[in-house]
């Protein structure tokens, strides 16, 4: 493939290594990007969106199994997991071939193969086509992360699965164990729970969803109950012993039987072999030390997404990938507002959140004013049949600084941008009610928890 010249070469194209190549060729530089996998990265083939898919499928069968609620007679529902995940498989592979038509409208050239450092701008590619080499002026490395399990437990991928090999199998298991009950694992506990399995997740933190606001946790255990799933928080595991009838977990809480279990309990950045070490960039506790322009300690070499440090999430890859692009063409590029990147749980119901909860909130010193409001209380929740959760807003109680907003319930990974929105702009609880919204919306919950901080709640 021999040695090529280029103003920059991303490595990984994943949601930030993809958005920093298309950016940095809409600034007038030659592009190269480096994959050992297909475009989009984990999030496209084996995150976010195959799991979002997945999730709709099981939205779907919800809503059958509850026709009768709408007036609707059905005959015998059948529910086939295979092709559910056969489906998750397609939507991901439209979207990588998505990927790859940007790439070729933007004129970026896609390398196939392992990207390794060579020099601070030299990157070599070993691919099933041959090897290359390419020099640029800069480096933007995103090489995502990989699946994580506890010390003395394997995933094999058959009876111990992560979250790739449960978007690979086409199996449903009666039973399952989930092992962390973070976005990943309780996403997967709903879907699988949808499809019939007897599902129970294990946490060892007091609560569910433990990033989240203790409202929200104790919201979604009681939903998760209502659904038969059981949550099991404080636990601490001990063993995973596998056979060929399933798995026995042992914990401190005593003992547990399934056909499966899924580890889902978080990623470690994949900075293994890319040569780090050898050009002198300085790694801390497991990600690559950046400065606000995302460039490591080496000049001209860049890290975005999840190695670059938490919080592991897509769309701040995505950002990041346009501060490191506009940094190398020039521009002066606004850091990424760690402060205000929405964290989103796409289970049943959704949850959503920006800023800090309102424990952080009191811990730090502020004086809060917090309103809520339950969906229970919305029209067009109660329309839709999805009733479950609530909105809430911390506020600072003098200024009506916009702390933090707690959404769990329909639709809440969309409704949270709103305060995404206000938050950017430095709006106040005075100016967030004085923006009309529009009736019956689900929207209509954030303009009444907002109302309720005030004092001034009018539907509840």
């Amino acid at each position: 493939m021999g040695t090529h010249t280029f103003d920059v070469v991303v490595v990984g194209t994943g949601p930030g290594g993809y958005v920093a190549a298309i950016r940095a060729a809409q600034l007038g530089l030659k592009v190269a990007t480096v994959e050992d996998d297909r475009p989009g990265g984990v999030c496209l083939n084996w995150g976010c969106i195959p799991t979002k898919a997945l999730l709709r499928n099981a939205e779907v069968l919800h809503l059958v199994h509850r026709a009768a609620d709408f007036g609707i007679t059905t005959g015998e529902v059948r529910a086939d997991y295979g092709l559910a995940i056969q489906r998750s498989r397609s939507v991901a592979d439209r979207m990588a071939k998505g990927v790859e038509f940007l790439f070729r409208k933007n004129k970026i050239t896609l390398f196939p193969g392992r990207g390794t450092l060579n020099a601070p701008t030299t990157v070599e590619v070993n691919g099933a086509k041959g090897q290359a080499t390419i020099e640029a002026r800069a480096v933007i490395l995103g090489t995502g992360s990989a699946p994580k399990s506890l010390p003395g437990v394997t995933i094999d991928e058959q009876r111990v699965i992560s979250s790739n090999g449960a978007l690979k199998s086409e199996h449903l298991p009666r039973s399952l164990i989930v092992v962390g009950a973070g976005a990943v694992g309780v996403e997967f506990a709903d879907v699988y729970a949808t499809y019939g399995a007897e599902v129970t997740v294990l946490e060892a933190l007091p609560r569910a969803v433990p990033v989240e606001d203790e409202e929200v946790s104790k919201q979604l255990e009681r939903s998760f109950a209502r659904r038969k799933i059981e949550v099991k928080t404080g636990v601490e595991l001990q063993s995973v012993m596998t056979g060929a009838e399933g798995v026995v977990v042992k914990t401190d809480a005593g003992e547990l039987q399934a056909e499966a279990l899924l580890m889902a309990v978080g990623r470690a950045a994949r900075i293994d072999g890319l040569g780090l070490e050898k050009i002198g960039v300085a790694v801390e506790r497991g990600f690559v030390k950046v400065s606000p322009r995302m460039e490591t300690s080496v000049k001209g070499v860049y890290a975005i997404g999840d190695m670059a440090g938490p919080p592991l999430l897509a769309h701040k890859a995505m950002a990041e990938g346009v501060v490191a692009a506009e940094a190398i063409a020039g521009r002066d590029p606004r850091p990424v507002d760690y402060g205000n990147i929405p964290s989103c749980t796409y289970c049943r119901p959704q949850i959503a959140s920006i800023g800090v909860t309102e424990a952080k909130a009191r811990e730090n010193g502020r004086e809060v004013g917090v309103g809520k409001f339950p969906f229970v209380a919305s029209g067009k929740a109660v329309a839709l049949g999805e009733t479950d959760g609530f909105v809430k807003v911390v506020a600072d109680k003098a200024t009506g600084e916009i702390l933090g907003v707690h959404i769990i319930g329909p639709e809440a990974t969309e409704i949270i941008h709103e305060f995404a929105v206000g938050r950017t702009l430095e709006a106040t609880l005075e100016e967030m009610v004085h923006t009309i919204h529009a009736h019956p919306t689900l929207s209509e919950a954030a303009l009444e928890a907002t109302l309720a901080a005030l004092g001034q709640a009018i539907h509840t």
